[in-house]
This record gives structure tokens, C-alpha cells and sequence, in this order.
């Protein structure tokens, strides 16, 4: 087997409130589009990132077809933490979580789409990065 791509697709209430925050705050671009999806990328997240309306009566299986939204971490690591939690702050984002560093070096924050959605950022810190 060879895998020539990866998604994550999410099943959310308004695809398009959850794309347009996503292209809006983090750079995405729209790939593809119809009643109730988008699918969407960015060349260095090394996957795309889909959204499905819930019901969407082409989801299978459809004893999954439920919210996507419980329990689901949508994770990016960057390299400048702190820079995209002012940013975003700046922009208004709701940050549902603060800015904190895990004993294990994690340094992150979250943030909620309006489909309720949690994207969390993290830099992974050394000695060097902190």
C-alpha cells in the first residue's frame, strides 16, 4: 500500500461557518465545495481538512453520521507559539483555552471554530525554545 494523501473530515452543523474561520485565521484554501461539504488544504499541513453537514445523507456508515465535535482535537504544531496566540488574540478568535506548558516540554492554547470545533496550537519546547 502506498498513501498518496491524508484527510480528516469533520461532521459539523455549518460547514462553511467552520471553513471560512479556518481560511480566515489559519491560512487554508478551498480545494473543493458542494451542498454540505468543503474540503480544504494547505501545502504544509500534509493533510486536508473536510467538513461534512451533519445528516449529510451521503455519509457512511451512517451509525458515525453524528457531531464531530465531542472530544475531537484538530492539532497543528508551529514554530512561533506565542506569535499566533497574540495573533489570534488580536483577531478576536475564542480562545477556549490559554496559552500553557505541559511538564513535557508541550506549550499550547486552543481555540473554538464556530461549530464549536477545538484547534489546538503547540510548540514542542526544548531548553533552547523556552
Amino acid at each position: 500500500m502506498q498513501i498518496t494523501s491524508t484527510a480528516i473530515s469533520l461532521n459539523v452543523a455549518d460547514p462553511n461557518a467552520s471553513a471560512a474561520f479556518i481560511i480566515e485565521h489559519l491560512g487554508f484554501t478551498q480545494d473543493m465545495a458542494a451542498d454540505g461539504f468543503v474540503s480544504l488544504s494547505r501545502p504544509d499541513a500534509g493533510f486536508n481538512l473536510i467538513y461534512l453537514r451533519t445528516g449529510l445523507g451521503t455519509f457512511k456508515p451512517e451509525r458515525i453520521a453524528g457531531d464531530a465535535g465531542n472530544g475531537t482535537l484538530v492539532v497543528f504544531v508551529v514554530d512561533t507559539i506565542d506569535d499566533e496566540y497574540r495573533r489570534l488574540q488580536d483577531e478576536g478568535v475564542d480562545i477556549v483555552t490559554p496559552i500553557e506548558t505541559e511538564p513535557w516540554g508541550e506549550r499550547y492554547f486552543q481555540v473554538a471554530d464556530p461549530n464549536g470545533i477545538v484547534i489546538q496550537l503547540v510548540q514542542w519546547m526544548t531548553p533552547e525554545t523556552e
